[in-house]
């Protein structure tokens, strides 16, 4: 079973790494059309001082669609793996402080962003989804080598 797994591993760390960098690309170009959008899913949190609402918003989605193209590509896969897993980190205590502090926000995951309507808030399945792709991000860390990367190739020796 272990060999399977060894053997497996590499195009597994493939579909992680594309999943991943796929999810931080789309995430990232969705938000850049709208800045707006980003600065108010930025405040909405309530977490920055205003000093620095703007440049997170706008250098967010650039960060994002770095790491997503360094996982897709396969080059600095630990680093860009690091990275994603203390984006997620953040994006989670994010999410997770604005519902516990009662904010009616929208996340502004893959753009929009700001206030919602009360019973309009999805914390819970977006933790879920964070938390999974935090998992990705850790096992890529451990375990980088995959298949189809510029950056990292797979040694069967």
């Amino acid at each position: 079973m272990r060999t399977l797994l060894a053997a497996a591993w590499p195009w597994v760390a493939t579909a992680a790494r594309v999943l991943l960098g796929g999810v931080f690309i789309v995430a990232g170009a969705l938000k850049i059309p709208d800045p707006a959008a980003a600065v108010r899913a930025v405040r909405a949190y309530q977490a920055l001082p205003e000093a620095l609402v703007e440049p997170v918003a706008f250098g967010l989605p650039v960060l994002e669609i770095a790491v997503g193209l360094a996982l897709l590509a396969g080059v600095f896969v630990r680093t860009a793996a690091l990275a994603s897993g203390v984006l997620l980190v953040v994006f989670i205590a994010g999410i997770a402080a604005a519902w516990a502090r009662g904010l009616q926000i929208d996340c502004g995951c893959f753009g929009d962003g700001g206030q919602v309507a009360a019973g309009e808030t999805e914390y819970g399945s977006e933790i879920v989804r964070d938390l999974a792709l935090l998992l990705l991000a850790l096992a890529l860390v451990r375990w980088p080598r995959s298949r189809l990367a510029l950056g990292t190739t797979y040694d069967t020796h």
